[in-house]
C-alpha cells in the first residue's frame, strides 16, 4: 500500500480503545505513516499488523492497525496503541541499529 495516500479512519470504535493508555492520535498516525518495518499480527479477527516506532514527542509507540479499501482509497485503522515498556524500546532501538549498519 505504500505510495498510495491513505486516510486515518477514527470512530467511536477504535479511538477510546488507543486512547486509553494515553497515546494521542498525532503520535499513532506518525508512527503508522513512518513505520520502518510491519509484521502481520496473529489476530483471529482478520488481517491485522504490528509496527512500533519513536513519534515525534520523542515517545516510543508501539500499534496494531488494519487496512481498508473503500471506493479507491484506502483507509488505515488504528486498532489498539501504547508506550512501550523499557525493555521493548531497548530491543526496538538495538535492532534499528542493526538495520542502519546494513
Amino acid at each position: 500500500m505504500r505510495g498510495r495516500a491513505a486516510v486515518f479512519e477514527w470512530d467511536d470504535g477504535n479511538w477510546p480503545k488507543c486512547s486509553k493508555h494515553g497515546v494521542s492520535r498525532a503520535e499513532i498516525e506518525s508512527v503508522i505513516a513512518a513505520a520502518r518495518f510491519m509484521v502481520d499480527d496473529p489476530s483471529p479477527r482478520g488481517k491485522r499488523y504490528r509496527t512500533a516506532g519513536r513519534a515525534p514527542t520523542g515517545r516510543h509507540v508501539f500499534v496494531i492497525f488494519t487496512y481498508r479499501e473503500r471506493s479507491g482509497s484506502v483507509y488505515v485503522r488504528p486498532i489498539s496503541a501504547r508506550y512501550m515498556h523499557r525493555q521493548e524500546i531497548e530491543s526496538y532501538e538495538e535492532e534499528m541499529a542493526r538495520l542502519l549498519e546494513r
